[in-house]
Formats: structure tokens, C-alpha cells, sequence
């Protein structure tokens, strides 16, 4: 009797393989991805906009603390307003304070983007971080096409820009960087545990480099009306939830097969 539940549990997720085996990346994502560059320096004379607009090298940011970095764009519709947001969660549940202990960098990858833009996201995240001294840690960056492709080509991450949808193609991520701009730890995905970047916090503020971590990439792509598609963001989510709610039933029938009966399961 068990024997045959287990046998009808395999063929749901038998059923449900399919839907996280397939892997394909669309010829829109080919080539983005974020490599772990660990001990790569960062040219920090390489020159930005703050959100005043002055012109400041990225140096003005390493100043004998560990650098948390994101790159990301103002207007992405997506994936970007995710990753700023798992990584204020993160940083609202780790004690130490940003502007104090560390700081945190935003890096848009759009040359198009003005310090205004970033003037307005920064006084969004400040509002929800809502700690001491918050405006000198949190730092909202824009700058030229040179100065956007020297940085990301350091840090690994690779990005696209799609003309047809006038949308950036990248992955999701962050990282954290020694006091000297060596990248030191990256996080992947879209949460960030507030201990695991407390602790990389630690280790980078004492020149450590940590180790590579497995890669769980999500893709920025958007819905697109004229092809009837989904970006792979969506496609996985699609995937990842039709899989787990087969999981879900077939748990739920060997449960109720074992405690009942097959006759009373079945019913």
C-alpha cells in the first residue's frame, strides 16, 4: 500500500520535473549573468555624479569601511526596485548602521539617468531605513557610459541593453566590497539574510575575501503584449509555484492515504 503511494508521488513529481528542468535562457539573456570576481580591485578614481550632481570618484566612498554595491537602474520597472528592497530588509535587520559602520552604493547602469532621478530614490530609501545619520551612507550614483562599463566589467556583472523594449537586461545581486574596493562576497537573488551580510560586512571591514557562492540568478525582463511572452522572472516564478503546488497535493494524498485508508483518501 505505501509502496504504491510512493509510486504515485514519483509520477506528481515526475509531472512537475519538467516545469523547473527547463532551462532555456532566451537570445535577450545571453551573455548576462554576474561572475564572482572575489579580490578584483576597483578602480576608484573612476568618476560619478552624486545625487547633487557633483562630479566624485568612487573612492570618496572607501574611507575605512566595507562598501555594500548594487547595480541597478532608477527606472527599471522590475527587478532593480526588488533588489534595493531585499537589500533594505536586509540592511534594517543587521545592527550595524549604514553611514556609520558601512556604506551602501547604488550604481546606475543607464548613462542616461540624471542625479535628480537618484536624488528622488535616495529620499525614498531613507524614508524606510529611518536611522541616524542614514544620508551619509546611502549613496545614489549616475554617471557616463565609460565610467558605468569600467565598473560593472570589474565587478562581473554583465548586462545588456534591449533597444526594442528600451529595458536593461541584468541579473539580480550584490556585493560587498573591502574598505580598499576589493570585492570581498556576493549575494545572488532577491533576499539577503541579515546575518550572512553582517558577517561578510565583518569580514570584508578586515580585508578578507570570502568564498564563491552557488548562483541563483533572476533575470529583469518585462511582459511583452506583441509576442504574448513572459520575461523569465515571471516564467520561473510560473514554474516554481505549479511545482510546488504538485508537490503540495501529493504530499497531502500520501498523508491522507497513509492515516485513512485508500478508500477514504480516495473520497
Amino acid at each position: 500500500m505505501l509502496r504504491k503511494s510512493a509510486v504515485s508521488l514519483g509520477l506528481i513529481l515526475a509531472a512537475a520535473a519538467p516545469l523547473l528542468a527547463d532551462k532555456a535562457v532566451p537570445e535577450a539573456l545571453k551573455g548576462i549573468g554576474i561572475d564572482q570576481n572575489l579580490n578584483a580591485q576597483l578602480d576608484l578614481s573612476l568618476p560619478f555624479h552624486d545625487e547633487s550632481g557633483a562630479t566624485v570618484p568612487l573612492g570618496r566612498y572607501f574611507h575605512g569601511k566595507p562598501v555594500v554595491m548594487a547595480f541597478v537602474y532608477y527606472r527599471c520597472p522590475m527587478l532593480c526596485t526588488l533588489v534595493m528592497n531585499g537589500m533594505l530588509r536586509a540592511a534594517r535587520a543587521v545592527s550595524l548602521n549604514a553611514g556609520q559602520d558601512y556604506e551602501i552604493v547604488a550604481i546606475s547602469i543607464d548613462p542616461a539617468e540624471t542625479p535628480d532621478l537618484a536624488a528622488e530614490k535616495k529620499a525614498v530609501y531613507l524614508e524606510r531605513y529611518r536611522r541616524q545619520g542614514a544620508e551619509n551612507g546611502w549613496h545614489f550614483l549616475t554617471g557616463d557610459l565609460s565610467s558605468i562599463a569600467a565598473a560593472a566589467r570589474v565587478a562581473g556583472f554583465r548586462y545588456r541593453y534591449d533597444p526594442a523594449s528600451k529595458q536593461f537586461a541584468h541579473a539580480s545581486g550584490i556585493m560587498v566590497l573591502t574598505p580598499d574596493g576589493r570585492f570581498s562576497r556576493y549575494f545572488y537573488g532577491l533576499e539577503y539574510s541579515a546575518r550572512d551580510l553582517r558577517l561578510a560586512l565583518v569580514e570584508a571591514s578586515a580585508e578578507r575575501i570570502g568564498t564563491p557562492v552557488d548562483e541563483i540568478l533572476l533575470y529583469c525582463l518585462h511582459y511583452d503584449p506583441r509576442s504574448g511572452k513572459y520575461g523569465l522572472v515571471v516564467m520561473n516564478a510560473l514554474r516554481l509555484g505549479g511545482a510546488a503546488t504538485l508537490l503540495a497535493m501529493g504530499l497531502f494524498w500520501l498523508f491522507m492515504y497513509r492515516r485513512r485508508g485508500p478508500k477514504e483518501a480516495r473520497s
